[in-house]
């Protein structure tokens, strides 16, 4: 079985080049140019700019996979706002040509796993959690709008055309290697400064309050492997522990992980005007349908992200 990542050079991408070449699969995955060196995993590596339709194309006939992953995207969602139109691009056109690609390709019967998020969902009503993928989509800025829209043109393209097309809404994924810009490794990273003696014993945080779902990306990439192997084309499923928990739990269990007596202060920089108090999703369609289910904990999520920050820092 041969596997397409397109966009693999990304945080979640060299996590999945791991799981799948890991089940035996040949893995060839995509990437811009300056990206070339961010894939160390080993793995077929193409560059691949997902604006040219007849780049992609020649790429999928050139590799004749049994499966595409779209990873690929803009996944700001505070760029989403300051370059609005360089998102659509991106996410939505750049989603049509990849399905063009597939669809016009030599090879038939290709699966298509296109990866979105939770997001979409937007602000939702007051008792709508757990969310069903069946709830009405409502999403609150420019990066969810786009990831919604390329969900209803595939489900076009599953309608129109056929193909074999899997739609994935993934919440809130963490673990080792990830940006600081997310949560749970940006309390790790202050605290592995902190201990370090870059950073004064204090950390900076938000809404300690607000609930949410969170995964670890380890065990993202083997559901996104197992809905290839027993997904339901033309179904959208939700990817998540099912189980929200508080920011202040996050914190607290990263505290945990360390001796250092750290002062703890509310930043207004990183309040958010309209936070949402609890989004979680309803997790038992993808259970259902492959057996997948989060198994590593959120602990041990925390605990191995710090130590990642420790070694990188």
């Amino acid at each position: 079985m041969k596997a397409l990542i397109i966009g693999g050079a990304g945080f979640v991408g060299s996590y999945l080049i791991k799981e799948l070449s890991s089940a035996g699969m040949e893995v060839h995955a995509t990437c811009l140019p300056f990206e070339r060196d961010k894939i160390t995993e080993k793995c077929g590596v193409h560059t691949l700019d997902i604006m040219n339709k007849d780049d992609i194309l020649n790429l999928i006939d050139h590799v004749e996979p049994d499966v595409v992953y779209h990873l690929a995207a803009q996944s700001s969602v505070s760029v989403s706002w300051k370059r609005p139109q360089l998102t659509a691009e991106i996410n939505v056109v750049g989603s049509i040509n990849v399905l063009e690609a597939v669809r016009e390709a030599e090879k038939k019967n290709i699966r298509v796993i296109m990866i979105g998020t939770g997001e979409e969902y937007g602000f939702i009503r007051e008792d709508a959690c757990p969310l069903s993928e069946d709830e009405v989509l409502n999403p609150g800025n420019i990066y969810a709008a786009t990831k919604a829209c390329q969900e209803m043109i595939s489900r076009i393209y599953v309608r129109a055309y056929k193909m074999d097309i899997i739609m994935v809404r993934a919440f809130n994924h963490s673990g080792p290697g990830q940006n600081s810009i997310f949560v749970i490794s940006d309390f790790c990273r202050q605290i592995a400064e902190i201990e370090r003696g870059d950073k004064a014993p204090e950390m900076s945080v938000g809404n300690l309050s607000a609930m949410r779902d969170f995964t670890d990306v380890r065990d993202v990439v083997k559901a996104y492997r197992l809905l290839f192997e027993k997904g339901v084309s033309g179904k959208v499923y939700n990817i998540g522990r099912g189980k929200a928990v508080d920011i202040q739990y996050i914190l607290d269990t990263a505290l945990k992980q360390t001796k250092m007596e750290i002062e703890v202060k509310q930043d207004p920089a990183r309040m958010r005007a309209s936070d949402i108090p609890i989004i979680e999703p309803d997790v038992s369609r993808i259970k259902w349908d492959t057996g997948w289910e989060a198994e590593i904990s959120m602990e041990q999520t925390i605990r191995d992200t710090l130590n990642w920050w420790r070694n990188t820092l």
